[in-house]
Formats: structure tokens, C-alpha cells, sequence
């Protein structure tokens, strides 16, 4: 078992994340999907979307080609079943990146060609924050686990800083009173309060 302070590196956190992301879909109610997320005027149907459209995205650079639409314009309707069409996009994902050397030094990415450490946390990074995203929008109890936010910790801090500023693509870092764990910190590098909940209704 993994002891609190280490955390998943390399394709693992990657095949983490995307756990994580196929568990909570699956287990949206079907009248949640319309519902008001921590992504700013996002639903839950758009943040599926754009976390399914990204990381086809992460694939499609490894094997060619490009996505089928844009993942900051997700559309707000869902075609077929969500978790099956998820699924889909994970599994070419995740052959991939199983292929790639564990000592590949420039894996070609939606950001640039990182190393695969790198690379697969930043793929993790948009898979794993959305699941959250979705969880907590959904009124889920599965949070972020603080092993994989650690693995995911040294891609958010080489490439937010420039995906914020450049591309705006981040909402400004939360302040938390305390340090909090892993999850928490990397949620609140990402713009995001941990201890963010729907309004009532």
C-alpha cells in the first residue's frame, strides 16, 4: 500500500485519473447532468465533454489526427451513453500511452512534448480535476485522492503558470487557510475551492 506521502508517477497516476474520472460518470444521476459546476458556467454535461474532447486530444498527438471538436466550446448534449463514449476515448488513451518507453524524454502532448513523467500527469491533471468537478457538482462523495494529486503536482506547477497567463484557461489560485493535503493544494493551485458545493436548490 502507498504510504500518504508518496504518490503515483509516470502512466500509473495517468491510469489513476482516468479510474477516477470513469466513476464518477458512471455514477451522475441522469437529471444531474444539467447542473451548475465549479467550471464556471459549465455543466455537468459540458465539463464531460470537454474532459472526454481533452483527453482524446492527449491521444490523437501520440497516434495522429485531431480531435472532433473544440474542448473550450463543449456542447451542453450528451450522445449515447456518457460513460460508454468516455470509455472509448480512455481506452485509446491509455493503449497509447502504454506503448510509449518509461524512459521517453519527449512525448508529443496538446502542450508540447514533455517528458512521459510530465506528460501523463498533465493528462491525469485534466482527467482527474474534472472527475472532481463532476463529483462534487453531482453531490458525489468521492474526492480527489491525495496519492494521484501528488503525481499530478509537478506537471500543474510547470504548465498552469503559462496556461494562465497566456491562455487564461485557470481561474486564479484559491487561497486555503492551512496547507491542507495533496488533493486539496492541487485544487486550489487549479482555481478550484476544495471545499466548493452546490447551491441549494
Amino acid at each position: 500500500m502507498m504510504g500518504a506521502n508518496q504518490a503515483f508517477e509516470g502512466v500509473e497516476v495517468l491510469d489513476r485519473a482516468h479510474a477516477y474520472l470513469r466513476e464518477v460518470v458512471a455514477a451522475v444521476p441522469e437529471e444531474a447532468w444539467g447542473a451548475p459546476t465549479p467550471c464556471a458556467e459549465w455543466t455537468v454535461r459540458q465539463v464531460l465533454n470537454h474532459a472526454r474532447i481533452d483527453q482524446q486530444a492527449y491521444g490523437l498527438t501520440l497516434t495522429g489526427g485531431r480531435p472532433d471538436a473544440d474542448p473550450f466550446q463543449p456542447a451542453d448534449v450528451l450522445d449515447g451513453d456518457p460513460a460508454d463514449e468516455l470509455t472509448k476515448v480512455l481506452d485509446a488513451v491509455a493503449e497509447a500511452y502504454a506503448q510509449l518507453p518509461a524512459d521517453a524524454e519527449s512525448v508529443p502532448t496538446p502542450l508540447g512534448p514533455l517528458p512521459l513523467r510530465l506528460a501523463a500527469a498533465a493528462a491525469a491533471m485534466d482527467a482527474a480535476v474534472h472527475a472532481w468537478d463532476i463529483a462534487v457538482a453531482t453531490r458525489q462523495d468521492r474526492p480527489l485522492a491525495p496519492e494521484p494529486a501528488a503525481g499530478i503536482r509537478p506537471a500543474a506547477d510547470r504548465l498552469v503558470p503559462h496556461l494562465r497567463a497566456s491562455y487564461h484557461v485557470f481561474a486564479l489560485e484559491v487561497a486555503l487557510s492551512g496547507t491542507g493535503d495533496a488533493a486539496g493544494s492541487l485544487l486550489a493551485f487549479l482555481g478550484r475551492d476544495p471545499h466548493w458545493t452546490p447551491a441549494e436548490s
